[in-house]
């Protein structure tokens, strides 16, 4: 199966776009489209996949209204606004869910009213929602701890009586669950064991550093990197080495490309992060929420979970090719991010390193 990768993104979003004429946009107009984000504690569903969703709407669909809720890591809450959108006549549902498990009895519930739901980012694993689509959860786990593991040889670490400390996500979020498979299949590669894995709820930094900091008392020196499913977990295994005093910090992986987890990479705090521009995935699901409205058939180029999906191919950034990657690329003719926002403070000497400014 061939996915589609970032550098074919901007052509494959335009392709998108041209959905079959006048059709699409007349059984669509005036409809009301839901998007219902998970939490807050990751930054990246009110600067990025929000708006990036809206803007992909308002061009296929300049008539539809999008409803948006974010259930601030609350499924209870994000129950009561499933049920709100619904009451507001959305005819499309697109769900990041909370609580992957919880969310099969609201797919059932939309889709005995006639609503279709898109599963966006987590999948819904117990029941088939009309759509998927996401980055590859899984090829993101195995491609930071490969790549952790990679760079541990390169180092000449030796394996005997040291290993890795591992910090996933929310134990309720599927998406979560394939990072962790693909993580122990990273590592198994690798020879470097486990020393302790920690699911993390909520995907709450706080918590994250509060698990690190005693695997550190317990460990000590016998951590030589730690394998952390995002940015924020992340930034939190880095906090909890550098208040132990740990100096130099051992490698810590990252996933999201957010500035915090950029700007840890270039100060060289955090070894490697994954770029999966969110706007990718918001407009994606935006073309099929169209799709759907206009009673067509969206083309799926593979099935996870018995649910048609479509699943983008994320890339690995390390301080090697973060220019290259988040500064000098674009998408949709801007980059991913600038300078100017990464640069800034203590971080401006990294960037001199890096060549991302003079």
């Amino acid at each position: 199966m061939t996915r589609p990768s970032l550098n074919s993104i901007g052509l494959a979003a335009l392709a998108l776009s041209l959905l079959s004429g006048t059709s699409v946009f007349a059984q669509g107009a005036g409809a009301t489209v839901a998007f219902l984000m998970p939490d807050q504690a990751s930054t990246r569903y009110e600067e990025h996949d929000h708006p990036g969703f809206v803007a992909e709407m308002s061009k296929l669909c300049p008539t539809c209204k999008v409803l948006y809720q974010n259930a601030d890591a609350n499924a209870s809450r994000q129950q009561q606004q499933f049920n709100s959108v619904i009451s507001q006549g959305a005819k499309v549902i697109v769900i990041d869910p909370v609580d992957s498990t919880a969310a099969a009895s609201l797919v059932k519930q939309a889709q005995g009213q006639g609503v279709k739901v898109i599963a966006y980012d987590r999948p819904i694993p117990s029941t088939p929602a009309d759509f998927y689509v996401s980055f590859d959860n899984k090829a993101i786990g195995k491609a930071i701890a490969k790549s952790l593991v990679d760079h541990l040889k390169a180092k000449n670490i030796p394996t005997a009586d040291v290993g890795v400390l591992e910090i996933n996500g929310s134990p309720t979020d599927a998406a979560a669950g394939l990072i962790r498979d693909g993580i122990h299949e990273g590592l198994a590669e690798g020879g470097y064991k486990t020393l302790a894995e920690y699911d993390t709820p909520d995907w709450a930094p706080p918590k994250a550093q509060q698990w690190a900091s005693g695997q550190i008392t317990r460990f000590g020196k016998k951590i030589v990197g730690v394998v952390a499913a995002n940015d924020g977990t992340g930034g939190a295994a880095v906090a909890a080495l550098k208040a132990a005093g740990v100096n130099p910090v051992p490698p810590v992986t990252g996933n999201d490309a957010t500035i915090a987890g950029l700007q840890l990479t270039i100060a060289g705090d955090q070894y490697n992060t994954i770029n999966k521009p969110s706007e990718i995935v918001a407009a994606a699901a935006a073309n099929v929420a169209v799709q759907l409205l206009a009673g067509k058939a969206p083309k799926a180029e593979t099935t996870l979970f018995n649910t048609p999906s479509q699943l983008f191919t994320p890339t690995l950034i390390t301080a090697d090719n973060l220019k290259a990657e988040i500064i000098d690329k674009k998408i949709n003719g801007k980059p991913i991010q600038t300078a100017a926002a990464l640069c800034g403070g203590r971080y401006a000497e990294g960037c001199k390193k890096l060549g991302i400014i003079k």
